[in-house]
C-alpha cells in the first residue's frame, strides 16, 4: 500500500503558517490530482490548495481553524485508491487525530496565573491554555508574560486567544499587567476605568475574516509606529493632458488600458530610489533598507475589503510593462482571484484615495513599511501660475498628496522632502513623452 503524506504547501514569500478553513473532502473520499482539497487562510489572503496526487483520503490530521506551520503534514492519501476501514484502523486513526488536536507546541507551556482574589482586581482569565506561534511571538515583542496572557478575555472559538483579543488588549493599556493579590493591592493606585459605553441598537452584522484581519493589522499599526503626516499639493497639468491625448493610441499599441496609476508608480518608484531610507523596515534596534522597490497599491475588493497587490521591481520597468502590472493586478482584485504571491513583499504603499472622491486622506502605515502615501482626488481649480507675461489665472489640475511616515526610523525632514519629491515628479511631466 502507497501512503502519501500530504503537507500544508508554500504559500507566499515570508508567510510560516496558515489556519485551515474548511476541508472539501473526507476520511475515505476519493480524490484526483489537482482537485481541490482544502481551503487555507493566511494573514493576507485565503487560497484552495490542490491535491498534489490522486488517491483515497486516509487520514486527516487537523481540524478546521487549527494553525498549521508550512511544511507539516496534514493529511494521508492511500494512492493505491483503497483506505483501511477496519475497526482497529479506525480506532487508531481517531486516536490519533485526537493527540493532534490535544498536543501542545513547547512554547505553549506555561506557569499558572498569580492567584486574584476579587474580580475588581483582574482577575479575568481565558480557560484555553493553548497559544498558537503568532500570539507567543506578539507577547515576546510586547514584553508580555504567560501569565499576563492568560488574564486576557479571549474570544476566539472555544476559548482561545485570538490576535484581536490581544492587540485590544494591549491598545487599552494592558490593564491586568499588575495584577495582584489582595494583600499587595495599592487601593491608590491608578487604574484604566473599565467603562461600559452604550453602543446603541440596530442591526448586528458579525466582521468576516478578512475585515477582522484588516482590524488587526490597524491596531497594530498604531500602536507600533508613532504616525505623523505630511502634506503638498501638485500641479498635474501636464500629466492629465498627455494621458488624455495618448490613452487611446498607447492602448492600441500595446493592448492595455492606461490608466493614473502605473503613472503614479513610475513617479513613487524614482522617488524612493532617491530616498532610499524611505524604503525601509524596522527590526529592533536595526532599519532595514530594502534591495528591491515593490510599490504596494491599496485596492478595494468586491466585498468592500482592502488588499495591497505589489508591483514588484518597480524602478526597473517602463510604462508598458507597468501598466500591464497595474491592470493585471486590478482585475485579479476584482475577480477575487489574487494569490498569496501577488500581495507579498511590498516595501512601500500608495494609496489612491481620490477614487473615492476624497480630496485627501491620513493613510496607516502597512506594517512592515515606515511610511504609506495616499494620492487625493485630481480636481480642476483656478490657480495662479507665473508665465511670460507676469502672474495669471488659469485652470489647472491640482491633487493633495499626504505621507504619513514612522517617526521611529523617518524624521520630518526625510518624509517632507520625499513627498516633495514625488510632487515635483508629477509636475514636471514631460508632455512630448513618446508612448
Amino acid at each position: 500500500m502507497s501512503r502519501v503524506e500530504f503537507k500544508m504547501p508554500k504559500l507566499g514569500e515570508s508567510i510560516t503558517e496558515a489556519a485551515i478553513i474548511t476541508w472539501f473532502k473526507n476520511v475515505g473520499d476519493t480524490i484526483e490530482d489537482d482537485e481541490m482539497l482544502l481551503e487555507v487562510a493566511t494573514d493576507k489572503v485565503d487560497s484552495e490548495v490542490p491535491s498534489t496526487v490522486s488517491g483515497v483520503i486516509e487520514e486527516i490530521l487537523y481540524e478546521a481553524n487549527a494553525v498549521i506551520k508550512i511544511g507539516d503534514t496534514i493529511a494521508i492519501i492511500n494512492t493505491d485508491g483503497q483506505v483501511l476501514t477496519s475497526k482497529k484502523e479506525t480506532s487508531k486513526r481517531d486516536t490519533k487525530l485526537q493527540q493532534k488536536k490535544t498536543e501542545k507546541p513547547k512554547a505553549s507551556k506555561r506557569p499558572k496565573p498569580s492567584p486574584v482574589a476579587s474580580s475588581d482586581q483582574f482577575s479575568v482569565s481565558n480557560s484555553n491554555t493553548f497559544f498558537s506561534p503568532l500570539i507567543i511571538k506578539i507577547a515576546k515583542e510586547s514584553h508580555i508574560s504567560f501569565e499576563e496572557l492568560a488574564r486576557i478575555p479571549a474570544t476566539g472559538h472555544e476559548g482561545r486567544l485570538r490576535k484581536s483579543d490581544v492587540f485590544q488588549y494591549i491598545e487599552e493599556g494592558r490593564p491586568y499587567k499588575f495584577a495582584q493579590p489582595v494583600a499587595q493591592k495599592d487601593t491608590t493606585a491608578y487604574r484604566i476605568p473599565q467603562l461600559n459605553f452604550d453602543k446603541g441598537k440596530g442591526k448586528v452584522v458579525e466582521m468576516d475574516r478578512m475585515r477582522l484581519m484588516i482590524a488587526d493589522h490597524m491596531v497594530y499599526s498604531k500602536h507600533t509606529s508613532p504616525h505623523v503626516t505630511a502634506y503638498v499639493e501638485a500641479d498635474l497639468t501636464n500629466m492629465v493632458n498627455w494621458r488624455n491625448a495618448n490613452k487611446i493610441a498607447f492602448q492600441e499599441k500595446h493592448g492595455e488600458r492606461l490608466t493614473f496609476t502605473p503613472l503614479f508608480v513610475e513617479a513613487v518608484a524614482k522617488a524612493v530610489k532617491d530616498f532610499p531610507n524611505i524604503n525601509a523596515s524596522v527590526d529592533g534596534k536595526n532599519i532595514i533598507i530594502k534591495e528591491h522597490i515593490n510599490i504596494g497599491m491599496a485596492t478595494a475588493l468586491p466585498s468592500g475589503n482592502l488588499i495591497v497587490p505589489v508591483v514588484r521591481n518597480a524602478d526597473t520597468k517602463d510604462l508598458k510593462t507597468l501598466a500591464g502590472n497595474v491592470n493585471e493586478l486590478a482585475n485579479k482584485a476584482r475577480e477575487n482571484n489574487l494569490k498569496a504571491d501577488d500581495i507579498q513583499g511590498s516595501t512601500f504603499t500608495i494609496s489612491n484615495v481620490g477614487t473615492f472622491g476624497s480630496v485627501m486622506g491620513t493613510p496607516i502605515i502597512n506594517q512592515p513599511e515606515v511610511a504609506i502615501l495616499a494620492l487625493g482626488i485630481i480636481k480642476k481649480r483656478p490657480e495662479v501660475i507665473t508665465t511670460e507675461k507676469g502672474d495669471e489665472i488659469a485652470i489647472r489640475s491640482m491633487m493633495y498628496l499626504s505621507l504619513s511616515f514612522d517617526h521611529r526610523v523617518v524624521d520630518g525632514f526625510l518624509g517632507g522632502s520625499f513627498v516633495r519629491r514625488v510632487a515635483d515628479y508629477f509636475e514636471q511631466f514631460d508632455v512630448n513623452r513618446k508612448i
